[in-house]
């Protein structure tokens, strides 16, 4: 049996389904929009590109480190689903797996207690069948909403679709922003739409998707970044994993240490969530080890960081077996739905 493992900096073993980390951040209830802030905020595409090429060789963990990495990831996941073709039962083994992401074996082998995901997103009409599942424990339900991918619904559609979505039972509410607002920067009228839909999650915490694929620089993803925090955003989102081009290390560190600078000047910690295209143990790491570097160990805990991806969570527990037995069991042996 391996010896029994700790999170870095951290003695206490990882919480249970019923013993989850409670938010104990206050939240961000915005600001005024600042457009000298914003417009002051520039970035250096080449000097981020460096920084981030340099990461993945520069940060290596290995064997029980490697281990205790992995289940931390495990807790950051909100395990998703957000297919034309769902059903209630697909959603219903999604839960399951939320519940009891690694084998109880593996767990045991590796002197752990139960650990649980970090949250389910789903689309609104699949919120029952995920707060039925779920019931019992302190797994969030995160929906998706405001016209998810696109966000080009009407405006008030897309209100209510988040009040919504918070009366059936979501907790978390992701919601994407209207890229032309960010493309012709026109920063007051991101500023008031996020702010609105901030309004309409009321005791939901809210994860603002940029799309950065789509907003067109990286001076455009920091600037949206500080917009969206200034209008009361919980969590800051890359993705939909719809786009082309989804979380990359580059654009997370521009919206890190957009973080950092909204944590500088208000005190607020702001959460992150990269999301699409991460479906590797070893590309979950390298992104925790970011956070590290960047924010610092409270960053790396289920309140302040997520990962959007279902398959990751395959590649990890397959990567758990090895270090457990020495050899690599098949994919299909932990599939999530």
């Amino acid at each position: 049996m391996a010896a029994p493992l700790t999170y870095p900096n951290q003695t206490a073993t990882t919480a249970t389904s019923d013993q989850l980390p409670q938010v104990t951040e206050p939240r961000n209830q915005g600001m005024p929009l600042d457009l000298n802030w914003v417009l002051s905020a520039q970035a250096n595409t080449s000097a981020i590109e460096r920084r981030a090429a340099s990461l993945p060789a520069r940060r290596s963990v290995k064997k029980a480190h490697q281990a205790a990495w992995l289940l931390r990831a495990v807790t950051c996941i909100d395990l998703t689903t957000l297919s034309g073709d769902d059903t209630a039962r697909r959603v219903e083994r999604l839960c399951a797996k939320a519940r009891q992401p690694v084998a109880p074996q593996l767990l045991e082998a590796l002197g752990m207690g139960p650990i649980t995901t970090g949250a389910v997103c789903v689309y609104h009409e699949m919120i029952p069948a995920a707060r039925k599942a779920l019931e019992g424990t302190n797994i969030p339900i995160a929906a998706v909403s405001t016209g998810f991918p696109a966000g080009l619904s009407p405006f008030e559609l897309r209100l209510r679709e988040i009040e919504m979505s918070v009366a059936e039972g979501a907790t978390e509410i992701d919601i994407v922003i209207s890229r032309r607002h960010v493309l012709s920067g026109n920063w007051q009228a991101l500023y008031d739409e996020m702010k609105a839909m901030r309004a309409a999650c009321g005791e939901a915490h809210v994860k603002a998707i940029l799309a950065t694929g789509e907003l067109g620089s990286l001076r455009n993803v920091a600037r949206a970044s500080l917009v969206c925090m200034m209008a009361g955003a919980d969590f800051i989102k890359t993705s939909t994993g719809k786009e082309s081009v989804n979380a990359t290390l580059p654009v997370s560190l521009v919206m890190i240490r957009a973080i950092r600078d909204y944590y500088d000047r208000t005190g607020l910690r702001i959460g992150y969530k990269p999301a699409g295209g991460i479906s590797k143990a070893k590309d979950a790491i390298t992104y925790l080890a970011l956070m590290k570097e960047e924010l610092g160990d409270r960053w790396t805990r289920p309140d302040l960081f997520r990962f959007g991806a279902s398959s990751l969570l395959n590649d990890i527990e397959r990567q758990l077996e090895h270090h457990v037995t020495g050899y690599y069991s098949a994919g299909y042996r932990h599939a999530t739905s």
